[in-house]
């Protein structure tokens, strides 16, 4: 059989994603490209794209509405698109808990103790330099990794780097992720009104139910998603908390395991007869039996994938190779100019400390305690001055920190847009030291040869 026999139908992203350019490149390539606009003479432009509306209506309904107007596109992205965002995180975070590394104590036990140093000690850092208002309000911003941009650096020391040490990268990466969705729902909120918020607990009670139930169709998902969405925008607490709790209500067991698949497909496939197609040159007819056998083959395939396998799989090239980048293009516009000398010593100093220094003497110092206290053992093949190494990557903040500086500055009345520039800054400069030294580190320590898997 031809290859071209086998092509799949893809929507033109997923096309884009099977090609699998670096999505971390796009991220990269996006804040260059928002820092060049913020500081040319498009700079005015750029900033009215931020502020253009997304005047989106469906009838008389308006779907994109924030306190009563349009949502304008910097709060499109951060709100409605970055939901997407920990809608995927929460999947992943989902999947983890349940069968991953962080499915057991002893296996969750290191990454956890490794998260929660690369988040108490960036804040301290970042306390010391900022202890008062109003640069205190971003203490939390050092506090994340950015898994996309910390495994892509691991990712140019190839087979040198053991499996083991990307595994404990990512876990920690998600321990990371869930204290971060925590401090969101937590500090980042409005006044909270309650009648919204008790409709989307009505909501998500009828999403978890419908996943036990059977009802495993992405579009129930989907449509009841955007619902609690929007009630979380009307609730004052933070649209972003909406994707993860949807996440969990989703079913992460197949209708089908893959034994009993490939049982089902050894009946289908004998009543799949070659000789019974009429084919020529210019076309190929298969019976109606055959074609409810293929079908009912595509049935099969799709109920052997859980519900939170198949949306992951479908949301992650969107999210990877679009809502991302569009989100470094809209928030990593610093202004250069409108940064003093003398701010230096402030924020940004705050927020390049608690990453670069914080983050790895966090990670570090708990990994190592933990270890010599023998409440949990080192990954396999990982050594002391991995370790260093990899809790160097472990200030690489980029995403989820600028999200948070948003989160922290954009609302501070007359200087809220200084002291986010001010940030960016901090959380560039230090993402990308930490980034270099970290590399530069592993190159050094690894072993020249690949490592075992």
């Amino acid at each position: 059989m031809e290859k071209n026999s086998l092509r799949v139908k893809l929507n033109p992203l997923r096309r884009f994603a099977t090609i699998k350019p670096n999505a971390s490149l796009l991220l990269f390539l996006a804040t260059i490209f928002a820092m060049f606009f913020a500081n040319s003479h498009w700079s005015e432009v750029y900033n009215s794209i931020l502020l253009h509306p997304i005047d989106l209506q469906i009838g008389s309904f308006t779907p994109f509405v924030h306190n009563g107007e349009p949502m304008q596109l910097l709060t499109f992205v951060n709100d409605a698109l970055m939901a997407i965002f920990f809608f995927v995180i929460g999947l992943e975070i989902k999947q983890e808990v349940l069968i991953g590394e962080l499915s057991s104590v002893k296996k969750a036990i290191l990454p956890v103790i490794a998260a929660c140093g690369g988040m108490i000690v960036p804040v301290i850092c970042y306390y010391i330099i900022c202890p008062s208002e109003p640069g205190v309000t971003g203490v939390a911003i050092p506090m994340a990794t950015d898994i996309a941009f910390a495994l892509a650096v691991l990712g140019i020391l190839g087979k040198r780097v053991p499996l083991s040490m990307r595994i404990f990268l990512t876990a920690l990466a998600v321990v990371d992720d869930i204290g971060g969705i925590i401090i969101i729902a937590l500090f980042y909120s409005g006044s909270i009104a309650y009648e919204p918020l008790l409709i989307s607990a009505v909501l998500l009670v009828v999403l978890y139910i419908g996943g036990r139930m059977g009802i495993h169709k992405s579009w129930f998902f989907y449509l009841l998603g955007f619902i609690v969405w929007m009630l979380f925008m009307e609730s004052g607490i933070h649209p972003t908390i909406a994707g993860v709790l949807v996440a969990m209500t989703v079913p992460a067991r197949p209708r089908l395991n893959l034994d009993e698949f490939t049982g089902e497909m050894n009946g289908f496939i004998g009543l799949l007869d070659s000789n019974e197609v009429l084919s020529s040159q210019k076309a190929s007819v298969l019976t109606p039996t055959q074609i409810q056998v293929l079908n009912n083959i595509h049935l099969l395939a799709n109920q052997s994938i859980s519900p939170l396998q198949r949306i992951a799989d479908r949301l992650h090239p969107l999210v990877n190779y679009l809502i991302l980048p569009l989100f470094a293009f809209v928030n990593a516009g610093v202004g250069f100019n409108e940064i003093s000398i003398a701010s230096l010593s402030g924020i940004p100093l705050a927020v390049f400390l608690g990453l670069f220094v914080g983050k790895t003497l966090g990670i570090f110092a708990f990994t190592s305690l933990s270890v010599r206290l023998r409440i949990a053992t080192m990954p396999s093949g990982v050594k002391r001055s991995h370790l260093f190494g990899i809790s160097m990557l472990g200030g690489i903040g980029f995403t989820v920190a600028l999200f948070i500086a948003n989160l922290s500055f954009s609302g501070v009345p007359g200087i809220g847009q200084d002291l986010l520039n001010q940030a960016k800054l901090g959380v560039f400069v230090g993402s990308f030291v930490s980034g270099i030294c970290g590399f530069y580190i592993l190159k050094a320590v690894l072993p020249k040869q690949p490592a075992a898997s």
